[in-house]
C-alpha cells in the first residue's frame, strides 16, 4: 500500500454511552500520525456521553455521522487510505455504503465483539451502536444515505456476543462469522475494508463500552490482521471503541499498544 493517507479523528458524539471513547480518539490519533509521519485532522468537539434512544441519537448526531461517511467519501474521491478514529460503531451507518458506492465489489472485515446487526424491530437495548451495521445492510433506513452494502460481502470475525434474533438476520442476510484461520483463504485477492471495534479484543487486553470475554489476543489479532493484509488489497480502515482511561499515562500506554497491533494494515509502517 504506497497511497498518502487521510488520518481523521471523529471527536463529535454519535451515540456514546461512556466518556472513554471520545479520550481514546484523542489519545490514539498523535500516536498514529507519528507511526505513519502523518498530520491527524480532527471533527467535531467532544460532548457529554448519554443514555438514550436511538431515535433521539439519530437525530443528535446527524451531523456527526453524515461527517462520518464524508471523510471516507473525500479519502476514497482522492486516492487516500482513510483511518478515521471514532468513538463509536454507530459511523457505520454512512461509512460502509460509501466504501460500497465506490467499491462495490469490496469485502467489509468485521472485527468487533458484537454483530451490531439488530433492527428497530428486535432491539433490546436501543442502542444505536448495537443496529448501524444492519442499516448500512438496508435491513432498516436511518434516513442518511441511499447508498448500501451487500450484506454478503460482510465477514465478521471475533463476534461472540449476539442476541438471537440478531443471529437469526445475520444467518438470513447471508453475512458469515468466520474463525480466524480461515479469513486469509477468503479474503485471498479482494479488496477489503476493516472495520475494527477494539472490544473484539478480549477485555482483559482493552477497558470496553460493552465487554464479551473470549475474545483475540493481543498477538492474536496482529496476526490475523497481517495475514489479511498479505493476501488482500485493504483499501482504507476504521477503529472505533478504545475506552481510554482517565489517568493520562495509562491511555497512552494502550495508544501504544492498539498502534503495534494495528501495524501491518498501516501504509508505510513495518510490520
Amino acid at each position: 500500500m504506497d497511497r498518502p493517507v487521510s488520518l481523521i479523528g471523529l471527536l463529535c458524539r454519535t451515540s456514546d454511552r461512556k466518556p472513554g471513547g471520545g479520550r481514546g480518539v484523542e489519545a490514539l490519533a498523535p500516536v498514529l500520525a507519528e507511526q505513519l509521519g502523518v498530520d491527524a485532522r480532527f471533527i467535531g468537539s467532544t460532548s457529554e456521553p448519554r443514555d438514550q434512544h436511538w431515535r433521539q441519537d439519530l437525530v443528535d448526531s446527524r451531523g456527526c455521522l453524515l461527517e462520518a461517511g464524508g471523510q471516507i467519501d473525500d479519502a476514497l474521491v482522492a486516492e487516500r487510505f482513510p483511518i478515521l478514529l471514532a468513538g463509536d460503531c454507530s459511523i457505520a451507518v454512512t461509512t460502509l455504503p460509501t466504501v460500497a458506492r465506490h467499491v462495490p465489489e469490496a469485502h467489509v472485515l468485521w472485527l468487533d465483539a458484537h454483530g451490531d446487526f439488530n433492527t428497530p424491530d428486535t432491539t433490546g437495548s436501543d442502542f444505536l451502536g448495537g443496529m448501524c451495521l444492519a442499516a448500512a445492510c438496508g435491513r432498516w433506513d436511518a434516513g442518511l444515505t441511499e447508498d448500501r452494502v451487500d450484506p454478503s460481502q460482510v465477514v465478521m470475525c471475533g463476534a461472540r456476543d449476539l442476541d438471537d434474533e440478531e443471529r437469526v438476520l445475520l444467518e438470513a442476510a447471508g453475512v458469515r462469522n468466520v474463525r480466524p484461520s480461515q479469513l486469509a483463504d477468503m479474503l485471498d485477492g479482494e479488496d477489503v475494508y476493516v472495520h475494527l471495534d477494539l472490544d473484539v479484543l478480549d477485555p482483559t487486553v482493552l477497558p470496553a463500552q460493552f465487554p464479551a470475554d473470549g475474545g483475540l489476543s493481543d498477538g492474536g489479532l496482529r496476526t490475523l490482521l497481517g495475514e489479511v493484509a498479505g493476501v488482500s488489497r485493504v483499501i482504507g480502515l476504521e477503529i472505533t471503541a478504545f475506552q481510554a482511561p482517565e489517568l493520562q499515562a495509562d491511555r497512552a500506554a494502550l495508544a501504544e499498544t492498539i498502534s503495534s497491533i494495528i501495524a501491518p494494515l498501516l501504509p508505510g509502517v513495518s510490520a
